[in-house]
């Protein structure tokens, strides 16, 4: 893969199975782009933490461990930012209908703060439908100047 500094892009996709193991490459893939593109220890396990629960969300509630579903992995890096991409082919769903997590009814719940968590650990975070079924969450983290 091109260094950083030399403003070359990366890009690697994945299409994973629909199990934990999954997570654990995808994250470590993430991980050797930050690396390479120049990310920071800090913002590298700040990303590590964004992805993995990104890649959790695909399998666990898009693909409710189906194995014949697949996670889709994507993650870009060029000069001033990396940008990965999960897919899932569940039902998909409305990021507007979760409840909220930092409402007291839900502090003590097992689940539902993923979504921000992962928006507090990257610069960019979209959630869409994908075609033709599934969600696509986007994250980028923005990189320093080389």
């Amino acid at each position: 893969m091109p260094d950083h500094s030399s403003g070359s892009a990366t890009r690697v996709e994945r299409l994973l199975a629909s199990n934990l193991d999954s997570v654990d490459i995808g994250e470590g893939l993430v991980l050797e782009v930050a690396l390479k593109a120049g990310l920071e220890e800090d913002e590298r396990h700040r990303l590590g933490m964004a992805v993995r629960e990104s890649l959790v969300n695909a399998v666990v509630h898009g693909n409710r461990y189906d194995a014949r579903k697949k996670v889709f992995l994507s993650v870009s890096a060029n000069r001033d930012r990396l940008t990965v991409t999960v897919g899932d082919e569940g039902e998909g769903f409305d990021p507007s209908a979760l409840p909220d997590p930092l409402a007291e009814e839900n502090l003590l719940r097992q689940s539902g703060r993923g979504l921000l968590l992962i928006q507090a650990f990257v610069d960019e975070f979209e959630v869409r439908r994908r075609e033709p079924v599934g969600t696509q969450v986007l994250l980028v983290k923005r990189l320093a100047p080389a």
